[in-house]
């Protein structure tokens, strides 16, 4: 068996792992660091339960080898915060976003990404963006809502930021 080293940051503490080269980023984070807040479901990257944010993107921790992810930046469920998470988790408990909860942390890791680029999105492009996160519980009419109050929360919080701003100068 080949051992490598991996070195990365996982929700903000550094880490030097040795672990096997065909270990998957999930296996990783769940089974050396403890973090199960990431699920594993098809375990081949279709339903979006294994969803982390390596270096800002959203990637499917079961399909990426954790020797690719040297010297990155992992996000996990346990590692969200702030108040986009906050706005996030808030929205879906409002919105009943969340019924067995095997899809939520995937899904608030996707919306997250969303949510952090302040893009204005409607229904359609919000559900188009969420896509790669199965859920077989909610009929996702409830996620795309938390995930558009979120995002409106978090424009309109970022248009305040700005306005008191240019008030300041």
């Amino acid at each position: 068996m080949n051992e490598i080293t991996v070195h990365l940051k996982v929700n903000g503490r550094p880490h030097t792992l040795r672990t096997a080269g065909r270990t998957t980023l999930a296996d990783l984070l769940r089974d050396q660091l403890g973090l199960t807040g990431l699920h594993l479901g098809c375990e081949q990257g279709v339903c979006g339960a294994c969803t982390v944010i390596v270096d800002g993107l959203p990637m499917r921790a079961c399909l990426t080898l954790a020797g690719a992810c040297e010297d990155s930046d992992v996000v996990t469920v346990e590692g969200l915060d702030g108040p986009d998470a906050d706005r996030l988790r808030d929205a879906f408990s409002r919105h009943g976003a969340l019924q067995c909860g095997f899809c939520t942390p995937g899904m608030l890791l996707s919306a997250h990404h969303l949510v952090r680029a302040r893009q204005p999105l409607d229904r359609e492009e919000v559900g188009v963006a969420l896509s790669g996160n199965i859920c077989r519980c909610t009929g996702y009419n409830g996620i795309v809502s938390a995930v558009r109050e979120a995002l409106e929360g978090g424009i309109a919080a970022e248009s305040a930021a700005v306005t008191t701003r240019n008030h300041e100068e």
